[in-house]
């Protein structure tokens, strides 16, 4: 067994380092300094640490968390992050108390103060990055956003995949032709699924002819997802009946794409996009039904905001509605 110590031997493991783990080891080197030159504590002007500010963000971003969430999310010791959530509660920034799924589990819930200081934190933070991107011409910041969202596709849940089995995945905006593809397998998918009748693929089918109707590239968009050059999901962005408020419609994952990211990666694009277009909020309506769909949105930071029972497509259903401040 080969040993060394700091200052003795370097390991072999490290002396025959691959160009690609030099090169992921640069990158990743390059990357904590610029995080380090956007730190929380130093250029933003708050009195939060990085970790905190990754903690407060956490919390304020998902409707329901508890301490085992975080430490498993965020990669914490659980010593410290008990510790962390003390400070918070001296300051008044959280409460705690026991989760309603399980007793056992401490559930954190932000406070007025809690939900004011992470509304700053969310402010600074993104004036910073859409400084650092304001640097860059509008070519190299597409390149740039594209590929951010690769990384995270093949290092995320893409990961999950053995790369033998990992398929590209891609996202394209509209093309002649992808509208009518939308309506038929929204209406395919949703009767095999949820057993919804002809009366979803009526709406589908008028949610998508107002959209051509009524587009507007400065306020609508439509991305499809391709997995290997083939149509694996879609989803829309747009404009709803309240001036500065953007909708997001009819995201659709094929089955056989599940697993890849498809759905995550459609949402991050059109939640990107209304950034990017000045929308002040996003909303979005569905269903109880839909689990797969309901935890990509409360991940991307949607917040369940009203729940009504409805009858609607020969079924009977639970309608959610879902917000995110932008």
């Amino acid at each position: 067994m080969t040993t060394g110590t700091a200052s003795g031997m370097t390991s072999g493991a490290a002396r025959d380092a691959t160009p690609e783990v030099r090169e992921l080891r640069r990158f990743n080197r390059f990357y904590t300094n610029l995080i380090g030159a956007l730190d929380y504590g130093r250029h933003l002007y708050t009195p939060f640490t990085l970790t905190e500010a990754r903690v407060l963000y956490e919390v304020a971003h998902h409707e329901r968390v508890d301490a085992a969430d975080l430490r498993a999310s965020l990669s914490l010791d659980a010593g410290y992050l008990s510790r962390l959530l003390g400070k918070f509660e001296d300051r008044e920034l959280i409460t705690r108390g026991k989760s309603e799924q399980d007793p056992r589990r401490q559930r954190i819930t932000l406070t007025d103060g809690g939900r004011e200081a992470a509304g700053l934190l969310e402010e600074r933070s993104q004036d910073a990055a859409g400084s650092l991107l304001e640097q860059l011409p509008d070519e190299d910041r597409a390149r740039l956003v594209d590929s951010m969202r690769t990384i995270r596709a093949l290092l995320g849940e893409g990961a999950a995949h053995p790369p033998e089995n990992r398929a590209e995945v891609t996202l394209r905006t509209s093309r002649p032709g992808d509208l009518g593809w939308m309506v038929e397998r929204n209406a395919a998918l949703y009767a095999a699924e949820y057993g919804f009748d002809l009366s979803y693929e009526a709406l589908v089918a008028r949610i998508i002819a107002e959209y051509a109707e009524a587009f507007d590239p400065r306020w609508d968009r439509t991305w499809i997802a391709e997995l290997d050059g083939r149509r694996a999901g879609s989803v829309m962005c747009v404009r709803d009946e309240r001036p500065g408020v953007a909708r997001l419609r009819l995201l659709l994952v094929e089955p056989d794409a599940r697993g890849h990211g498809v759905g995550r990666q459609l949402v991050d694009a059109c939640v990107e996009f209304a950034r990017e277009a000045g929308y002040g909020e996003m909303v979005l309506w569905t269903n109880s039904v839909l689990g797969a769909a309901r935890r990509i949105y409360q991940r991307a930071g949607f917040e369940l905001v009203a729940e009504s029972a409805h009858h609607s497509f020969g079924q009977d259903l639970v309608g959610q509605d879902w917000r995110m401040v932008l």
